[in-house]
């Protein structure tokens, strides 16, 4: 009953994929813009994102669910080794070194829709090149996540994260209760 439960949310969602695409140009303006928020709602962002060996901006992350639940979003890989600062440059700085798909599927009592923006980090060049070298990279599998809530008294530069992959999970719009990441999947994708 589960693989039934579970191919009817990726048919459903294989449905919507294709409506959510963008073109490359809408998706650098959007994760442009995605960044330009976290840094200015978090304290501290700017300087950590700098930091990291790079990390993934997802502008929108589309989930829905009715028992049966989907959750999907495009974005940009951005890697220090690239050259890119992600803040006090200007776009003409800005660099995506490649483009991933975010997927998941869900069973359980579940009801709503929401979008939500995504960023995910890499505190460790190791764990950046074991996602980089992944056809397909599942969290929970392949790396666990710390996964963090935007909101309330955030302060990125009081913190030091031991975990080598951080999320954060930020601009929420919609009714739907909980986030979790675990067994979202991410694949490389062509803009």
């Amino acid at each position: 009953m589960k693989k039934v439960i579970g191919l009817i949310a990726v048919l459903i969602i294989g449905f919507v994929q294709p409506a959510l695409a963008e073109s490359k140009g809408a998706l650098d303006a959007e994760i442009r813009q995605t960044i330009k928020k976290f840094t200015q709602i978090v304290p501290g962002a700017c300087n950590f994102l700098n930091k990291t060996a790079g990390y993934i901006v997802i502008p929108n992350l589309y989930k829905a669910g009715f028992v049966v639940g989907g959750e999907y979003g495009e974005g940009g890989l951005l890697v220090r080794e690239q050259g890119f600062t992600s803040c006090g440059g200007s776009a003409s700085t800005f660099r995506v070194a490649s483009y991933y798909s975010m997927f998941s599927a869900s069973i359980g009592f579940q009801l709503g829709a929401q979008k939500r923006s995504l960023i995910v980090a890499f505190t460790s060049p190791s764990a950046l090149r074991t996602f980089k070298n992944s056809a397909k990279w599942k969290i929970g599998v392949d790396s666990s996540v710390t996964l963090i809530n935007v909101g309330g008294n955030l302060d990125l530069s009081t913190m030091d994260f031991e975990q080598p992959v951080v999320a954060f999970a930020f601009n929420n719009q919609g009714l739907m209760a909980g986030i979790s990441l675990d067994g979202s999947v991410f694949k490389r994708i062509k803009k």
